[in-house]
């Protein structure tokens, strides 16, 4: 039982792994992009991770992970960052390929303010919770920063739907991770509002997550181009 946070995450990368030579994506070939996205991104939700625990937002289960702690965390927590985002940038790569069309590009900026204003909403109140307060805050910087002061990056339609397929997986990890439990809320620190055994919060915490990756990616794309 020490291994089911281990195993959810070898779950999660597999396939992505492995389908990353498939013939038409060639996903490996923009593992120099994905890479350095992935890292930076997962410096800051580690540091945001560590002072979570140390708030008492969440801990772990020791029944559920190995007992292997670097830099005060679980080794399965650190491989989250890790698998979890190669994951999800996968299913962004394949939709862009597959599915070149995308019916969100003329709804994005309208979907990117509806969630501008429900941060601020949310944000006023629900104050009082370190969750609540980090995890809106966090995504009302980076969503404003992606769509009203970078300029030159115009993915977010592509994005919405990712993270619209992203969410299917998403259930599936989390519910198991929240149902166990592996990962304990403190529900002192949310809104106490679940969706089934997962944290309303939670839903923007992948959302932020994957934004700040895949805007990275982007980055890192648009620099070697140029």
């Amino acid at each position: 039982m020490n291994y089911i946070y281990l195993l959810i995450n070898i779950a999660v990368i597999f396939f992505p792994l492995v389908l990353s030579f498939d013939k038409k994506v060639h996903f490996f070939s923009k593992w120099k992009f994905i890479v350095p996205a992935i890292l930076i991104t997962g410096i800051v939700f580690l540091i945001w991770d560590l002072l979570f625990v140390k708030l008492n937002v969440w801990s772990f289960n020791p029944d559920y992970i190995t007992g292997i702690n670097l830099w005060g965390l679980p080794l399965e927590e650190i491989l989250f960052f890790l698998t979890i985002p190669y994951a999800c940038v996968f299913i962004y790569e394949c939709l862009n390929v597959y599915f070149p069309k995308n019916g969100l590009q003329k709804y994005s900026l309208a979907l990117s303010n509806l969630f501008l204003g429900l941060c601020i909403a949310i944000l006023f109140f629900g104050y009082r919770y370190w969750y609540t307060v980090i995890n809106f805050g966090f995504l009302f910087v980076v969503l404003a920063y992606v769509e009203y002061v970078n300029s030159k990056l115009r993915f977010m339609f592509r994005f919405y739907r990712a993270y619209l397929v992203a969410l299917i997986p998403f259930y599936i990890v989390n519910g198991f991770l929240t149902a166990i439990p592996v990962v304990i809320y403190n529900n002192k620190e949310n809104l106490s509002f679940r969706v089934g055994t997962i944290p309303f919060e939670d839903h923007f915490y992948l959302m932020s997550l994957l934004l700040m990756n895949i805007y990275l990616y982007e980055w890192f794309k648009s620099r070697a181009i140029k």
